[in-house]
């Protein structure tokens, strides 16, 4: 029997944990019509924190002794995840699901832009010609004016923009600060925003249905976490994270099996230029990293 190299290994995890990351979204989207989003996030919230919270143990990750500035930079995060969080599910209640994922994957143009910006991280003319054509693409995807314009197109933009204030907090975080803990504080934080909530929506009884519903949607969710963060661990980050455009391909098959969606003819165009977008960025983010590698110290 043929052993997988570390790459091949990585990919596999990322695809799975892509998959299951999708399927926790096509199960929080057919609890719509039942459960309020609130409710929903809440519970759902409870099961991944007490995961989290075991995980951190069995890890020895559960230690809160990070210096002031760390602790903001977790803080910071926190409220993307917590803003990325209400703005997806939002959208996703009320758009196709495979809309809402074709607008996610530009999240690799928008946290190199912002890393432009804000960290001042190198930006050549064509990682930047990539970004602004990946933009027009996200338009074609939202089509604004159009008849197939959806409000709603602006909470998926409002994910990505938490989303990447949440990756740009985690790139000045220092290294001491375990990225398991970092995902329980999150957690926290996204658990309590569906308790407060849904102290202002009337709950609803769960049925058979939706209850085996919530409990696919953490069971993936959690699992999606554990295959991601793997995932990084088996070969080369280059490698293994243009796997992560499964989740826009799974998404498709979702939006047509499950809901009886598929994305009209410009829709499906914007898709595939994000996500050629993103692709030739994390090949030149890949090759930059490799030539700064083999420059000297001194000389850089």
């Amino acid at each position: 029997m043929p052993v997988l190299s570390d790459n091949i290994r990585g990919a596999l995890l990322m695809m799975g944990a892509m998959c299951a990351y999708t399927l926790n979204d096509a199960f929080m989207k057919s609890l719509a019509d039942e459960i309020p989003l609130f409710q929903a996030i809440f519970l759902r919230g409870l099961g991944a924190v007490v995961f989290l919270v075991v995980m951190c143990k069995v890890l020895g990750q559960l230690r809160f002794t990070f210096p002031a500035r760390d602790w903001g930079l977790v803080i910071l995060r926190t409220a993307g995840e917590i803003g990325g969080t209400y703005f997806f599910l939002t959208a996703l209640f009320n758009m196709p699901i495979a809309n809402v994922s074709a607008i996610l994957q530009v999240l690799p143009l928008s946290v190199a832009l912002a890393a432009a910006l804000f960290l001042r991280e190198p930006l050549g003319w064509r990682r930047l010609s990539a970004i602004i054509v990946g933009f027009c693409g996200v338009l074609l995807i939202i089509q604004p004016g159009g008849a197939d314009f959806s409000a709603y197109s602006i909470y998926a933009l409002g994910a990505v923009a938490c989303v990447t204030l949440r990756d740009i907090a985690v790139r000045r975080m220092s290294r001491s600060v375990p990225s398991v803990f970092v995902a329980l504080v999150a957690a926290v934080g996204v658990t309590g925003l569906g308790g407060v909530g849904s102290l202002f929506v009337e709950w609803q009884p769960f049925t058979t249905l939706s209850g085996m519903q919530l409990a696919g949607a953490t069971g993936f969710l959690i699992f999606g976490y554990i295959a991601s963060v793997s995932a990084m661990r088996f070969g080369d980050i280059a490698f293994v994270a243009p796997f992560r455009y499964t989740s826009l391909l799974v998404a498709l098959v979702l939006g047509v099996v499950v809901f009886g969606e598929w994305p009209n003819a410009l829709a499906l165009t914007g898709g595939v230029i994000v996500v050629a977008t993103g692709l030739f960025t994390l090949y030149r983010e890949t090759k930059l990293r490799i030539r700064n590698r083999m420059v000297p110290d001194r000389i850089r």
